[in-house]
């Protein structure tokens, strides 16, 4: 069972999970007047129409307050020791304290001394930068996982090189059954193929004023960890979601879309929605249902779907055969919103449903997708660039990619 103790007991969440679940029942309200109005004159009054809308937007900002909420406190704090896959840091209390110390200095004053260099491509150490600190790497990755839905939902591993290469099988090893006696002839072996992950440079370059970086009550570990945190993970989040594997992680959506039951291994199988650009006029949930089913069983345990926020607002005003919404709030502190029994995932650079669009996806994206960060962050002070402001480029290498091909599927809004 999730622990929910730290978020249950923030006010703030219990408010917004609250101020949701109000603006879902005066949603409610609003929609089957809506819909009777549709039954009795075939269309509905444009000022219910505009209602309806203006609740639905109330609905989403509440659930996007929510969301920010149960961000916050999954925030790690500096020092905790915890290393980004759940394990204790490596690095003694004294070393640690030294090479925060030597960071802290290096930071406020441009002193390298206790530092690690990281050269770059080209010579000089201009080019590349300073390693920082393993106590504020962990934080801005385990800020990275509250900010980024894709890495809330995906495989995150840390590893030491550039490229990270997995062996997968893309058919089983075959079996028999026999006799106790019986020869055993030779099965075939698996089929594998060797997926590669390269890591790409994602860099943000924060600045800060020399006063700034002189107030001895700035913590600079968590000032830069928080001015890095936003920019990262909006970049993150589009290339995992729509990257074309060119200098970024190459995002779902970005592979080949072949209707399900006809695609190949390195291809996506896509349910279409049964409309052209939308969702047919006639039982809509049906499509829905269809999505869920798409997947193998193994997969549907984990799975979740993925959309924005618009389609979540239109997907919201569906019911069931019985005529209960499919999508309803969290009920617990600490729980998403769940679409036909399922968590919904908003993350805004899926696209919105248009010709062709694949605007929802649906599976296990822990097992279908996996996410690379290579191990080092790298800080390089530039106090000549934009004075008086002190400029800290900061890099760190991320890549991406599908892992499992069958785990996910979309829907493709068209006819066929």
């Amino acid at each position: 069972m999730k622990e929910t103790k730290t978020v249950s007991g923030s006010p703030e969440t219990r408010a917004a999970m609250h101020e949701v679940m109000a603006a879902f029942e005066a949603f409610k309200g609003a929609n089957d007047a809506r819909l009777a109005e549709l039954e009795k004159k075939a269309s509905a009054d444009t000022l219910l129409e505009e209602k309806v809308a203006r609740i639905d937007a109330a609905v989403g900002s509440a659930q996007a307050r929510l969301d920010r909420a149960l961000s916050e406190t999954r925030r790690p704090q500096l020092g905790d020791g915890v290393a980004p896959s759940g394990g204790f840091a490596a690095t003694s209390p004294m070393k640690g304290e030294e090479t925060k110390s030597a960071f802290a200095a290096y930071m406020s004053g441009g002193s390298t001394v206790g530092l690690e260099l990281k050269a770059g491509l080209s010579s000089g150490p201009s080019s590349g930068g300073y390693v920082v600190p393993p106590e504020t790497e962990r934080a801005i990755e385990r800020r990275l996982m509250a900010g980024s839905p894709m890495r809330e939902i995906a495989t995150v591993r840390t590893v030491g090189s550039g490229v990270f290469r997995k062996p997968v099988s893309t058919a089983g090893v075959e079996a028999g059954w026999v006799a106790e006696t019986a020869a055993r002839p030779e099965t075939d072996p698996a089929t594998l193929a060797l997926l590669e992950f390269p890591s790409a440079d994602l860099y943000a370059c924060p600045a800060a004023t020399q006063s700034l970086l002189d107030d001895a009550l700035i913590d600079l570990d968590e000032w830069l960890a928080a001015e890095v945190e936003d920019a990262f993970s909006a970049q993150e989040t589009e290339a995992f979601v729509n990257g074309d594997g060119t200098n970024k992680p190459r995002g779902f959506l970005d592979y080949d879309l072949v209707e399900d039951g006809g695609q190949e291994w390195g291809e996506i199988g896509y349910v279409a929605s049964g409309a052209a650009g939308a969702f047919p006029v006639s039982n809509p949930t049906d499509r829905l249902i269809d999505l869920i089913y798409a997947p193998k069983a193994l997969y549907r345990p984990n799975a979740r779907f993925v959309m924005n926020r618009r389609t979540v607002g239109t997907v919201r005003k569906f019911k069931d055969g019985d005529g209960n919404y499919i999508w309803q709030p969290a009920q617990r502190p600490g729980d998403t919103a769940s679409l036909l029994g399922y968590p919904v995932t908003e993350i805004e650079t899926m696209p919105d449903i248009g010709a062709d669009a694949a605007a929802i996806a649906f599976g296990d994206f822990q097992r279908g997708y996996l996410i690379v960060d290579r191990a080092g962050v790298r800080v390089l002070r530039d106090p000549y660039s934009a004075k008086p402001y002190v400029l800290f480029y900061t890099t760190k290498r991320v890549g991406g990619g599908v892992q499992n091909f069958d785990a996910i599927k979309v829907m493709k809004f068209s006819a066929s």
